[in-house]
């Protein structure tokens, strides 16, 4: 695998909330603490915590829009993850294939 993983970044996208908040953003084109809490099932405080760790990873940008900050999702850092996944993906793709030629050497009776 070529692609190193980042554990900061799949610690972070491994909460269930947070990747919930990441979907919101990309469909929304963006949005603030206020506008994904009115949507989650969390509070505005929980939100912003959660946009807080996205935002440390570069996951997503932050810009002051008046007394808001408008949260978007960073494509770079977006796209190294995708990248980190379809990695991983490939990795473990070519491990079952491995297990499923040995096992069926087994069920025919030939050594592995």
């Amino acid at each position: 695998m070529s692609t190193a993983i980042d554990d900061d970044l799949w610690s972070a996208v491994g909460d269930p909330t947070r990747r919930r908040i990441l979907d919101l953003l990309l469909a929304d084109g963006g949005g603030t603490a206020t506008t994904l809490s009115e949507r989650l099932p969390v509070t505005r405080q929980a939100v912003a915590k959660h946009l807080g760790v996205l935002e440390r990873i570069g996951l997503v940008h932050v810009t002051p829009e008046g007394r808001a900050r408008r949260y978007d999702v960073d494509e770079a850092q977006f796209a190294r993850a995708v990248a980190q996944l379809a990695a991983v993906s490939a990795t473990w793709d070519a491990r079952l294939q491995r297990i499923k030629r040995i096992a069926e050497r087994i069920q025919r009776g030939m050594p592995t």
